[in-house]
């Protein structure tokens, strides 16, 4: 199978549902001529054209509430905004628009809006933001969180096609990730969880970035003997509680790790659905939450490690849930 990058996988994905259905357009801060802050969107202008690629003035709440207005009257809008901070300036067009439309309209309406935005992970203390889970807070809205190019191709494919609003979180670190990727279309299933790494000692749980970290980690433990099953989680809404579940019951330890912080972060979920379920009885220590001590990303990238969850933090904290008898 051929190889594409992360950020070729989204473009391509693009590039295959805006030539199967008239109605998808993609509008943003420079995804036209410039071609997108990270090139994700270049050459759709020219394949396209202006009236299905557009730029935008640098006013979020307009570009939410474009897409919104024009998903209500049947389109399929894909808005990008550059920087997940940014998304705080629409948050009303997401929290009270977009995601209430179809319970305040008996299902009558529908808003199938896709908002794809980038955790930029290292930056500053206004870049460096992991707010995806403030969004698995909010019915109504479903949270994508891809962590490979097969997988962003998948559901971000899944995304345009939903009914309902989808926030699409893509990663920084992650676009120049190579990977296999069919060059027909596919889709992945929203809700629809991958074990990435079979394992029977500890499982560990990660999404989008962390993915990858966890499977370094993993190497590392593999020379002492542990044998870490890593869990793709793809999708925070809908979450695959099942998947987890079984694999908790089959490892009997849970490690948790996301770029968020450590407070309210998707982990908490993540640990209360295991804590709440037959898991409970299989579990042979704490469960362990690897995570941003709850302090913003400092601009200093000396101090990165600090503020940022990392390879040696995971292994640390598989190595405390094996202490366990």
């Amino acid at each position: 199978m051929r190889t594409l990058r992360y950020n070729q996988a989204v473009r391509e994905a693009l590039f295959q549902e805006m030539a199967r259905d008239e109605r998808v357009f993609v509008y943003g801060e420079d995804v036209a001529h410039h071609g997108g802050v990270f090139r994700v969107t270049e050459g759709l202008l020219d394949r396209f054209g202006p009236e299905r690629v557009f730029d935008t003035p640098i006013a979020e709440s307009g570009i939410v509430g474009l897409g919104v207005g024009a998903a209500l009257m049947g389109m399929r809008p894909v808005a990008e905004i550059q920087f997940t901070d940014l998304i705080t300036v629409a948050m009303d067009q997401l929290i009270s628009s977009a995601a209430k439309a179809r319970f305040v309209t008996d299902g009558a309406m529908h808003v199938p809006l896709v908002v794809r935005t980038v955790n930029l992970g290292k930056g500053t203390v206004y870049s460096g933001q992991a707010l995806e889970a403030w969004f698995t807070h909010v019915p109504g809205l479903k949270v994508v969180v891809p962590s490979s190019p097969h997988d962003a191709k998948g559901l971000l494919i899944s995304a345009i096609e939903d009914p309902d609003p989808v926030l699409f979180f893509e990663h920084r670190d992650l676009y120049s990730l190579a990977g296999a990727v069919p060059e027909e279309r596919y889709s992945i299933p929203l809700g629809q969880a991958q074990v990435c790494r079979e394992g029977s000692d500890v499982t560990v749980v990660a999404y989008s970035a962390m993915v990858e970290t966890a499977k370094e980690a993993a190497e590392v433990l593999a020379g002492e003997g542990v044998d870490v099953e890593i869990l793709d989680l793809r999708t925070l809404v809908p979450f695959d509680k099942k998947t987890a579940v079984a694999s908790v019951c089959k490892t009997g330890r849970l490690v948790i790790a996301h770029e968020a912080v450590q407070r309210a972060g998707f982990g908490a979920e993540v640990a209360a659905t295991v804590a709440d379920s037959e898991a409970f009885g299989y579990l042979q220590a704490p469960i362990v939450r690897v995570a941003n001590p709850n302090v913003p990303v400092p601009y200093s990238k000396a101090l990165h490690s600090y503020a940022l969850p990392s390879q040696e933090e995971i292994v640390k904290a598989v190595r405390r849930v094996m202490t366990y008898a």
